[in-house]
């Protein structure tokens, strides 16, 4: 059992071009049997995307991101599995039907920018939303990116959408904000976000953070082409739970729950007392 204080957003990509995955569960019925083995390993979130933001990708219509993702929703839904399903899309026709299919949440990278439907649907429909800090657009966002001070500048851009979302009917207490590590940053800038992450918690807000098998965990380990980076992705969730995030996106469920749990338990976040009986003798 995952302790309280942590929650994990296993990663369900339909699309033929994300980053790691791309292609692999194109189908629906593989994206479906995906999810449900994610919940399985300890995942309490199942983050559905047709769409990849990828450094340089190029986006697609609502109708055929609709397509991709819709049946998806709708498995997972019917499969009972308990676990919550969110949808990871800028546009409102397709958080829409991902609501109307089971969804509940709406994980936007655009931080409600990038249709002004959006925040309206998620108003009215009670759902909760994922504020992203991104630089640009995927297609755009890797080209040279600079900040006077990065984290400086990715608090007041998330404490200002957060501002405008909860003007525009969002109940505060249903938004989740995310740093946006490799949307439009450095090597240099994820990293100064992760050890500085404590500045963005202090926003009041849960925050996800999302490294998962990421570039700049490649060039740090010596692995710029890997295409996995486990133990990274480990080290680094590992790092932003200490500072306080409390959402973890990732593709591999079991072995960062794992890692996130003894981390967790050896701060004061597993067990407000002491470990169970069996934990003690070794």
């Amino acid at each position: 059992m995952t302790p309280p204080g942590f929650r994990l957003m296993g990663i369900v990509n339909v699309t033929p071009d994300s980053f790691s995955d791309g292609g692999g569960f194109l189908q629906a019925d593989a994206a479906i049997e995906h999810g449900r083995s994610l919940v399985a390993q300890g995942a309490q979130i199942v983050d559905v995307g047709g769409e990849s933001t990828r450094p340089g990708a190029e986006p697609v219509t609502a109708e055929e991101e609709l397509g991709r993702v819709r049946a998806v929703v709708e498995g997972l839904a019917a499969a009972g599995t308990g676990a919550q399903i969110s949808i990871d899309t800028s546009k409102a026709l397709v958080a829409r039907a991902a609501l109307d299919a089971g969804a509940s949440l709406v994980n936007d990278v655009t931080a409600l920018r990038g249709d002004p439907q959006m925040a309206a649907l998620v108003a009215d429909s009670g759902a909760e939303c994922c504020l992203t800090h991104m630089r640009g657009e995927p297609r755009t966002m890797q080209r040279d990116p600079r900040y006077d001070d990065v984290v400086d500048d990715v608090k007041a851009f998330l404490a200002a959408r957060l501002e405008h979302a909860v003007r525009e009917g969002i109940d505060e207490q249903r938004v989740l904000l995310d740093p946006g590590i490799g949307f439009g940053k450095t090597t240099v800038h994820n990293l100064a976000l992760l050890a500085r992450l404590d500045e963005i918690v202090a926003l009041g807000r849960q925050v996800v953070i999302g490294t998962s098998r990421k570039g700049f965990l490649g060039r740090l380990g010596g692995d710029a082409e890997g295409s996995r980076r486990l133990a990274g992705t480990i080290a680094s969730n590992v790092l932003a739970l200490e500072r306080g995030a409390s959402v973890f996106r990732v593709h591999e469920v079991a072995p960062v729950r794992e890692a996130l749990a003894v981390a967790a338990a050896t701060l004061g976040a597993g067990w407000t007392t002491s470990p169970p009986a069996s934990t003690t003798t070794t």
